[in-house]
């Protein structure tokens, strides 16, 4: 069958086969660790079809390819650590050939327009079926790393030219962002309590654990930096800010298909925004009240 293939399309069969054999592994190992029965089947369903059209393309081959172990180990890795509803959309979308090259290869490897249309509508549809606990806290997560990163954004922005000591700003700051994160948490407890709901303690623990990761990473750089750098130690803080929020966005964007532009830019907007009015209000009150530290 190869015989009749264009050198090029031949290459590009080839690429596609060791995707599908690799794909096809990777989604087989996230299965075994997976909790659900319907999101071990789920991912079963899209290994045996990733494997299926990968057998489509030996036949064009000819020949019999091994997946690619480093790429197995670090996707399946990943899975643990994000989530494997994360790893999986984020694989699909990976996946997509441009369309001018499908057009070309339909020509000469008419199966391909039927693969194609497979992943496109019954993936997809599949991919809808993962229901992964750590995405149904989203709303959780969300609440507390937001609330972490404008209040606590400004505090150490309004400490920063009030204070001007990195060590009184990290102390300062930890305290309120401990004390913040207890008080987050307690209120989405009795929040999640008050609706009724059985998984008020879940909640509460996922809602805290994002505020107190975003006061650690906000505090370093001020433990970091030497006591009279703390104008560093702010813009330092910032790039971190706009760093979580574009990781976490991009998270899940990726594993609940939302807009990641228009999401990233509001969030990163309201804590630089807040940050830069808490500078100026520390700023302000260091002349105005005359208060030497």
């Amino acid at each position: 069958m190869a015989n009749n293939i264009s050198k090029n399309s031949l290459l590009l069969i080839e690429k596609m086969q060791q995707n599908e054999i690799t794909e096809g592994v990777i989604y087989q190992k996230i299965a075994a660790f997976a909790k659900g029965e319907e999101n071990k089947a789920t991912l079963l369903r899209l290994a045996a079809e990733e494997l299926a059209h990968c057998d489509i393309w030996t036949q064009y081959t000819g020949k019999t390819l091994k997946p690619q172990k480093l790429k197995v180990f670090w996707y399946t890795l990943m899975a643990r650590i994000l989530g494997f509803t994360f790893m999986v959309k984020l694989m699909e979308k990976g996946e997509s050939i441009a369309q001018e090259e499908y057009a070309r290869l339909a020509q000469e490897a008419p199966e391909s327009i039927d693969i194609r249309q497979q992943e496109e509508e019954h993936e997809q549809a599949l991919l809808q079926m993962l229901d992964e606990e750590r995405l149904q806290y989203v709303g959780s997560m969300v609440l507390g790393l937001n609330d972490a990163l404008v209040e606590l954004t400004g505090s150490l922005a309004g400490f920063t030219f009030a204070m001007q000591n990195t060590g009184l700003i990290a102390l300062s700051g930890l305290i309120i962002g401990i004390s913040a994160t207890l008080s987050m948490a307690s209120s989405e407890f009795l929040a999640a309590r008050s609706e009724g709901r059985t998984d008020a303690l879940k909640s509460c623990t996922y809602t805290g654990i994002a505020y107190l990761v975003a006061v650690v990473l906000l505090i370093l750089p001020y433990l970091l930096f030497p006591t009279q750098q703390y104008v560093a130690a702010l813009v330092c803080m910032l790039l971190i800010v706009v760093l979580i929020i574009a990781a976490f966005t991009y998270y899940t964007s990726v594993a609940q298909d939302r807009p990641f532009r228009s999401r990233f830019l509001e969030m990163a907007l309201i804590s630089v925004g807040v940050a830069v009015l808490s500078f100026i209000v520390g700023l302000a009150a260091k002349k105005f009240l005359g208060v030497e530290i």
